[in-house]
């Protein structure tokens, strides 16, 4: 209505997340042959006064980003402002601005691809970019082995935490006997964690894609996308792409006139973390109790309905046009010797810079806290990051220079997990933080094994005490004893893993 008013010829675009979470919401304004202003941090009125400040006649001149410049001065020096209060206030500045390049310089994007530029829900530009083109090279070469054979040289492995190898288990499950299922885990649970929200959010299509690709190399004709409840517009977006791709022929039978046909369709998870783990989210599908079960044997050999079953995450899926398009070298190419491709993390907690990052494996902690999330605030200290949700662990500002890789976060006592840091500065207690995700995980225990059913409970009792001042000399060998009988007792992932923080 502002643009009628006033009489200006232009576009009002939506897009998915720009990961730049600090800064939003954000403006984008584009002209042509002009360099794209961004109003950072903007309301609704905000966005009234940008158009209202372009020229109403003619090409959009240098003025523009001089009338930016005056529009978003703070109505109170920034000096005498409070932090909090001069970060939040509205400006204008020129996207290549040093506050957004220093998060976005150094990421690298596989399954963000086109970050900021794409409306979520509008296929037409996402085959524009590249669209389709892999599921459609895969379909018409017809060789299910060679891309199987791709994902394995690729190098890349389950984005969800294990890190299990994707080309092994995609090869066993087009290997088994009988029908197959494939199945999207999109019950991303961990506190700090949104990385498959965002991406589901952003790029229903992309992910769709890839989960068409792994279909098709594994023999399945019938795929679900279980999703959280908590994520309505994951779901909203998720399910308008499945009937836009299944009306345009993406989707259904004989996809693209191929002799290749999918069914697609979404399950909501009903909120239990537990059904995160592959064998509780099959008996959640299933309508049974989300409680896990023993392997072997494995989904990929008997999992939904005892059918062989191919169970990758959000993330997992999402890389996989990318590796057909490029080639499974480029995706190997990236990363370390042992750890290839990129990873998506969320950078959350005692951060200036928060938000969503893509970068290679192998960087540092401290590169990515320190330098593209720009550190704790001014006068405090980095102190330890929480990596790997409330199964992770707490790593000390100390060992800051170990590598984000599986092997080395194993080695000093934490884990990959889903991707979510979460960074910590001298205000946290320690101990506070080890009884907060303890607590998480006691009430997300399914209470199926006797030792993180009760094990969790007891562990919760003994941190609670230390936080309130009652602790006892022997605490610290019960805590540690208790542990042990927790992780050697429990079935699962989320009880073997509960003492870790």
């Amino acid at each position: 209505s502002e643009l009628r008013r006033h009489r200006l010829a232009g576009v009002v675009k939506p897009v998915g997340c720009v990961g730049v979470c600090h800064l939003t919401p954000m403006v984008e304004v584009r002209a042509a042959g002009r360099e794209p202003m961004v109003a950072t941090r903007a309301t609704p009125a905000d966005v009234r006064r940008i158009i209202r400040s372009l020229p109403a006649n003619g090409p959009w001149s240098t003025r523009l980003a001089r009338r930016f410049s005056d529009l978003w001065q703070p109505a109170t020096p920034t000096a005498a402002l409070p932090q909090a209060r001069a970060d939040s206030a509205c400006q204008i500045t020129p996207l290549a601005d040093e506050r957004i390049e220093s998060f976005t310089g150094r990421q690298f994007r596989i399954v963000t691809e086109h970050c900021g530029e794409m409306d979520p829900e509008r296929l037409d530009e996402y085959r524009q970019r590249d669209g389709f083109v892999a599921l459609e090279r895969v379909l018409a070469e017809g060789d299910s082995d060679a891309v199987v054979d791709a994902i394995a040289a690729s190098g890349l492995r389950g984005r969800g935490g294990g890190g299990f190898p994707t080309g092994q288990k995609w090869r066993l499950v087009a290997d088994a006997a009988g029908e197959k299922i494939l199945i999207c885990n999109g019950d991303e649970g961990d506190p700090g964690a949104f990385m498959d929200r965002m991406v589901m959010e952003s790029y229903p299509y992309r992910v769709l894609e890839g989960m068409a690709i792994a279909a098709y190399a594994v023999g399945a004709r019938r795929a679900i996308v279980y999703v959280r409840h908590e994520y309505p517009l994951a779901v909203q977006r998720m399910r308008s792409a499945v009937a836009e791709m299944t009306r345009t022929g993406w989707l259904g039978e004989r996809i693209a006139g191929h002799d290749f046909s999918l069914a697609v369709e979404i399950v909501e998870g009903a909120g239990a973390f537990v059904c995160g783990e592959e064998t509780a989210l099959l008996q959640s599908i299933m309508g049974r109790r989300g409680t896990p079960h023993y392997r072997p044997p494995y989904p990929a050999e008997r999992g939904l309905w005892d059918r062989p079953t191919l169970v990758n995450n959000v993330e997992t899926y999402a890389n996989v046009p990318w590796i057909i398009r490029h080639g499974p070298e480029a995706f190997a190419a990236l990363g370390t010797s042992d750890i290839k491709g990129t990873k998506v993390f969320s950078l959350a907690g005692k951060i200036r810079r928060g938000g969503l990052i893509e970068v290679p494996m192998g960087l540092t902690i401290r590169e990515v806290v320190e330098q593209m999330g720009g550190g704790v605030a001014p006068g405090r200290t980095f102190k330890a990051v929480q990596i790997g949700g409330p199964s992770g662990g707490c790593i000390p500002a100390a060992l800051a220079d170990t590598p984000i890789d599986y092997q080395a976060l194993r080695s000093v006592g934490a884990i990959m997990g889903s991707g979510g840091l979460v960074v910590m500065d001298d205000t946290d207690c320690m101990v506070d933080v080890a009884r907060y995700f303890v607590e998480f995980t006691q009430r997300e225990s399914c209470g199926h094994c006797t030792f993180c059913r009760l094990g969790t409970q007891r562990l919760l009792e003994i941190l609670t005490r230390l936080c309130e001042g009652k602790g006892r000399p022997r605490d610290l060998d019960e805590l540690e004893s208790l542990s042990n009988q927790v992780i050697a007792g429990s079935l699962c992932g989320l009880g073997k893993t509960a003492p870790n923080p």
